[in-house]
């Protein structure tokens, strides 16, 4: 580039300024710190006069400077110039180059808008091509497709004659040659394959009802069964077209099974009849056994390994009968065998040897794992619904047996005897065994079931029990008012006596292993009051015979004749003869309270006051009548069978010595004497007995009634109940009165 165009390309800078404006200010900063620097350095020399010999050496050098700085600056413009015009140069260039690609774009343009006008006279041609196309194609399918309507008929035909592979065969030819036709003559649908959805779905169906008979088909015609499952296979193994919707015939097969077999056994609505559930129950376990070895026998056979059709069987037999056995128990409540009929299958022979679990079958037709076919809540009702069922029917028979044995009470003949003479009846057994039976019935169960069933027997019993004491009640009120007065009362309240001895000694039966020691313990406390109950009904109707006959004693009749006791022994071995028919240990408990009646009467008869001795020798004569009384009673209940005599002979002869007492000073010794034989003797009681002396002062009675509190209360003998306790105390005697000693 010459030093002319140089000149032109230099850029003007304003006059009167050496450096751009405010435009540079990468310049203007520049000339501040050179500005800077020369104004140290001239301060610097001016501050040294000797320097400035050099001042012209400094200006030269700057000088000098100062134009390599200009040359340096004029050599950067020059080429950033430099480079500007040549990036100026290229823009023009490729301007050029766009201006003449927009010429070109715009020829290319007018080109295409030509074609596709030309393109439109040629449509119709091409639509024309197109037919002539399909034409060809069709020309080539007509043969075939004029076959179409007698291959499909002759398709239902097969179907209808359960030709099933062979119409799988026919239909997959007829979709095959659908598929051809669509694609030739791009996508356009025939008329004549309308009817291939419906084909196909008959034959589906075909394939369902072989599926769903497969038990049957297995036994009668099993190519039948296997063409219907080639055909399902067959089917899921092909690749369905995008346009067809797949047909899932193998689940649709394997539905078919399982809804079939549920069909055959499960299928009715009509559930088991009352009473006829374990008949249905019995049929089942038959059944369902034979129809999982027919499935391992002749279906497996006929079907895939994959089907796994034994224990498809068992899981659907298993599934059915859940749902038989829900509806069942949603529907009315069962009756107690019916209940127990369900609980004793359903947890023990289903699952059992019998049934599922036999050896016979394979380990696929394992049905343990699966949820069981009653839950939970299901067993809960169940026994719960047994319990009160089995309850209502136990009191009803117990009451039932309660109301035969009252009805023979009033009979004119005494009670039944066993071989050995004791009164029987065999009421106790039947009522033990009616407990017995049920709870040894339901340890066949479950535990929890025999636990309730034993907690309702003891409960039905208890109930049973106070039954059996209201009765004997109302008898004895009955028969004591006179308004059904029984020939036979005592003897058949000694024969209760046995029921109730039978019942303690047999109750042990229903001991159920694994419950509280102490679970009988209600009702053996039942049993134990119900035996107080009938020897106090015993002993009274005893008291009732006595009471005319001790209304004479003691009396002068009776100092001077043993007439009064005899006809009172000889009532009272009346009365006892038919207790050796009572089973020991009652009936010696029973002698025993009898003899303690007997001497609580005689106490009672001597301290009303009817006799007052009036000499000595009376007292003599009163002390050997209670000898002789004390012995005639001793032989008496030793001749019914008493083993030891504990009441009338100690009591009368304690008597005997305070009325054979000579010295009634000594009166203090013999009560305290008495008082350590019998503890409950009272105040009352021996005024009522010095009175019977009739010769005891009003000190000595005093000194006498003293010695009774005097020493510590004395324990009564070992063996020896109570005796003057029982004895009503005695109304005080007008000498006793006016002696100051009533209050």
């Amino acid at each position: 580039m010459d030093s002319a165009v140089k000149d032109k390309m230099q850029p003007t800078l304003p006059s009167g300024s050496s450096c751009p404006g405010p435009e540079w200010p990468e310049q203007e900063r520049a000339e501040q710190l050179a500005r800077g620097a020369a104004l140290k350095w001239a301060s610097g020399i001016f501050y040294r006069p000797e320097q400035l010999a050099r001042l012209g050496q400094y200006r030269s050098r700057e000088v000098q400077r100062t134009c390599f700085l200009e040359a340096r600056i004029k050599s950067v413009v020059y080429s950033y110039l430099e480079g500007v015009q040549t990036g100026v140069w290229q823009l023009s260039q490729a301007l050029k180059a766009a201006q003449g690609a927009r010429e070109a774009l715009s020829q290319a343009h007018g080109l295409i808008r030509g074609m596709a006008q030309a393109s439109k006279t040629l449509e119709a041609l091409r639509e024309q091509v197109a037919q002539h196309k399909q034409l060809q194609a069709l020309s080539q399918l007509l043969p075939r497709l004029h076959a179409v309507p007698a291959s499909v008929t002759n398709t239902k035909m097969l179907i209808n004659a359960q030709q099933l592979l062979e119409a799988y065969v026919s239909l997959r030819e007829l979709e095959q040659l659908q598929e051809e036709a669509w694609v030739s003559l791009g996508g356009l649908e025939l008329p004549v394959f309308q009817g291939l959805d419906l084909l196909a779905e008959a034959l589906g169906h075909a394939v369902e009802a072989a599926a769903g008979a497969a038990g049957q088909l297995a036994r009668t015609d099993p190519a039948l069964l296997v063409a219907a499952i080639r055909v399902a296979e067959m089917e899921a193994g092909r690749t369905t077209p995008l346009r067809q919707v797949p047909r899932d015939w193998r689940q649709r097969c394997l539905q078919a099974l399982q809804a079939g077999l549920e069909q055959v056994h499960f299928g009715t609505t009509v559930l088991p009849e009352p009473g006829a559930l374990a008949e249905w129950l019995k049929a089942l376990q038959v059944a369902l056994p034979a129809e999982l070895v027919t499935a391992e026998a002749l279906v497996a056979p006929c079907c895939p390994p994959h089907y796994n059709v034994v224990q498809l069987w068992s899981h659907t037999l298993h599934s059915g009968l859940r749902c038989s056995l829900q509806q069942l128990l949603e529907g009315p409540e069962l009756g107690a065998a019916d209940a127990f009929a369900l609980l004793h299958w359903a947890l023990h022979v289903y699952l059992g040897s019998e049934m599922m679990g036999s050896l016979e079958l394979g380990p696929e037709a394992d049905v343990s794992q699966l949820e069981p076919l009653l839950t939970s809540a299901n067993i809960e009702k169940l026994e719960a619904t047994f319990v009160v069922k089995v309850q209502a029917s136990v009191a009803q028979w117990l009451q039932k047996a309660l109301d035969g044995e009252v009805a023979e009470w009033g009979r004119e003949q005494e009670p039944n005897t066993d071989s050995s003479g004791f009164y029987h009846s065999p009421m106790p057994a039947i009522v033990l065994q009616i407990l017995a039976e049920n709870i040894h019935l339901t340890s066949m169960i479950s535990e929890s079931l025999q636990h309730r069933v034993y907690g309702m027997a003891l409960s039905e019993l208890g109930t049973f029990l106070r039954s059996f004491s209201d009765a004997l009640i109302q008898f004895s009120q009955d028969h004591l008012s006179g308004e059904a007065p029984a020939p036979h009362y005592v003897s058949y309240l000694l024969a209760a006596l046995n029921h109730q001895s039978a019942l303690s000694a047999s109750v042990s039966v229903l001991h159920l292993d694994g419950v509280a020691p102490g679970a009988l313990a209600p009702v053996e406390a039942a049993l134990d009051e119900l035996q107080r109950r009938i020897c106090r009904l015993v002993l009274e109707a005893l008291r009732v015979e006595l009471r005319p006959l001790f209304a004479a004693l003691p009396s002068r009749q009776w100092l001077s004749s043993s007439e009064l006791l005899n006809h009172v022994c000889q009532q009272t071995s009346n009365f006892c003869r038919n207790f050796w028919r009572v089973r020991n240990p009652a009936g010696q408990m029973l002698l025993a309270e009898a003899e303690r009646t007997v001497a609580v009467q005689y106490l009672h008869a001597l301290m009303q006051g009817r006799l007052v001795c009036r000499s000595a020798d009376e007292r003599t004569q009163a002390a050997q009548c209670l000898q002789h009384d004390a012995a005639q009673f001793k032989e008496l209940f030793l001749s019914l069978g008493l083993e030891e005599s504990a009441h009338c002979t100690p009591v009368l002869l304690a008597v005997r010595e305070l009325l054979n007492l000579c010295d009634p000073t000594l009166l203090g010794l013999e009560v305290a004497g008495l008082q350590q034989q019998f503890p409950d003797v009272s105040e009352d009681h021996v005024s009522a007995l010095l009175d019977l002396r009739g010769d005891v002062s009003g000190e000595q009675r005093q000194a006498a009634l003293r010695s009774l509190g005097a020493g510590p209360p004395p324990s009564p003998p070992t063996g020896r109940r109570a005796l003057f306790s029982l004895v009503p105390a005695p109304t005080p005697s007008l000498s006793t009165c006016l002696l100051g000693l009533c209050s």
